[in-house]
């Protein structure tokens, strides 16, 4: 259902193009906000509680801007989406590579072995105060990835942006790609159905 026919607001809390891609792509109408956290000062030893805190963190910042007050007596219904994604390699969690020697080092240790993305969504409900979040985790498998690859992408800049210098959708990467154990729109950020039912969860309890 999209946004544009339900008495309903969706703003996006991320300032990803992919992420606002996929929003677009299922329907969706809806403006942005960003959060300015400090995200290295959220420390989790479980990736997945990582990203959820993560996700907490930027709707509380983005929620401290609006009067609360007034937008819950005057304001539509607005949901609230935020998400954090990090990429784990060996037990180990990574986030976006501080210089490009780090995405260099990164994607060598891709080449030819595998990683895993876990990301949350987090729907918050500005009306009602309801919140609800969830995590997805994806396995990638990797080809050999030659070091042309590797250079051409670092110094196109996109993989020094994104958590773990993690790509796959690019065309230099598509094709090393071995083997997906979930859905790439969680890779890119994301994930359709979950966002979908942390939605459809939220709208219900305009009702309740």
């Amino acid at each position: 259902m999209a946004a544009n026919s339900s008495p309903f607001k969706i703003i996006l809390g991320s300032s990803s193009v992919a992420r606002r891609k996929i929003l677009a792509e299922m329907g969706y109408d809806f403006t942005i906000m960003t959060a300015d956290i400090d995200e290295k000062s959220i420390r989790k030893e479980k990736p997945e509680d990582l990203v959820m805190a993560l996700a907490d963190a930027k709707a509380e910042a983005i929620l401290q801007r609006f009067p609360i007050g007034d937008y819950i007596k005057d304001a539509e219904p607005t949901l609230l989406i935020t998400s954090d994604q990090v990429v784990v390699y060996e037990g180990v969690v990574r986030e976006k590579p501080s210089s490009k020697e780090e995405a260099r080092k990164f994607m060598k240790d891709y080449s030819g072995g595998h990683a895993a993305t876990v990301g949350s969504v987090l729907v918050t409900n500005l009306k009602t105060g309801f919140r609800k979040g969830d995590w997805d985790c994806v396995e990638i498998y990797f080809h050999e990835i030659p070091d042309g690859v590797i250079e051409s992408l670092i110094e196109e800049g996109t993989v020094l942006n994104v958590a773990g210098g993690l790509i796959i959708e690019h065309p230099l990467i598509l094709p090393l790609v071995k083997q997906v154990v979930g859905t790439t729109d969680s890779v890119m950020g994301l994930p359709k159905a979950l966002t979908e039912r942390l939605l459809e969860e939220a709208r219900s309890s305009f009702e309740s």
